[in-house]
């Protein structure tokens, strides 16, 4: 969940290659790292799983079912915020992330909380662990956004769930595609297709180094990802705002979430 735009960039919509978002991506999340970890981490919890900017937690949701004496992975782990609230409840948590920067919040959450959780900088598309390694994969608002090759990224989760595990993940709704990234009335007002899948590019102005990517997939294009890889989809939440929840979030805000939903959920499991 990035509240982006950074200053000195343009944005581009074009095609955009899975070394080219990486290559962005990592360092974009190592420079933001001190930031988000400061201006969310309250929210978040050093031992706090939410789904989304809504606050909808796990245990609201129940989505990655049972996890005590479970082995849990969760790609684009941060700083381990829900990995170590999964510890917290017995389950083996470890966490995986592209930045380093991040995994060193992770590092000192480890040391301040007293609760560790075992982490690796790596990437989705590779993951580094056996098959057949876990019995619950997921992801909160982690790394499927910024993935350009998501095919490869599932087949890797596959991979190393055991049959019958759980995959369950969460990401902007894409609904939110049509509209601008603002929390404002001006982010009310359909600007494009949602059936176009051009990603969202920022480059930086002064090297002309693309600085961040995000991809957009539409809620049947989810669908038949998981199913190609004989995913069972078992639900698809999309929490509600609360209305007492004030908090804005980049494009996230109260006025939008009343409105329209900011956050999608897929819970499935592993044929």
């Amino acid at each position: 969940m990035q509240d982006h735009l950074p200053q000195s960039v343009r944005v581009e919509r074009r095609p955009v290659t899975e070394t080219e978002s990486r290559r962005a991506n990592g360092p974009d999340w190592d420079r933001y790292a001190d930031e988000y970890q400061a201006t969310h981490g309250g929210f978040l919890g050093d031992v706090g799983f939410v789904w989304g900017p809504e606050g909808f937690t796990e245990s609201e949701a129940g989505a990655l079912g049972e996890i005590r004496d479970r082995d849990v992975l969760e790609v684009g782990s941060g700083a381990g915020q829900c990995s170590r609230w999964v510890r917290s409840q017995g389950g083996r948590a470890v966490g995986l992330d592209l930045s380093h920067r991040q995994l060193q919040h992770s590092k000192r959450l480890d040391e301040e909380t007293g609760i560790a959780v075992p982490s690796v900088r790596g990437t989705a598309t590779a993951l580094p662990f056996a098959d057949d390694s876990f019995d619950v994969v997921f992801c909160s608002f982690g790394a499927l956004q910024f993935v350009s090759e998501i095919g490869v990224a599932l087949d890797e989760t596959a991979r190393v769930l055991r049959p019958g595990g759980r995959y369950a993940f969460s990401i902007t709704h894409p609904t939110r595609w049509m509209f601008p990234d603002d929390p404002g009335r001006p982010g009310l007002i359909a600007s494009q297709s949602y059936w176009d899948r051009t990603p969202y590019v920022e480059v930086d102005d002064a090297s002309g180094v693309v600085s961040y990517v995000e991809h957009h997939r539409t809620l049947g294009d989810w669908v038949a990802l998981l199913a190609e890889r004989g995913f069972a989809l078992q639900r698809l939440l999309e929490p509600e705002w609360p209305v007492e929840h004030d908090r804005v979030w980049g494009g996230w805000s109260r006025m939008r979430g009343l409105l329209t939903p900011g956050t999608a959920i897929f819970v499935a499991d592993l044929r």
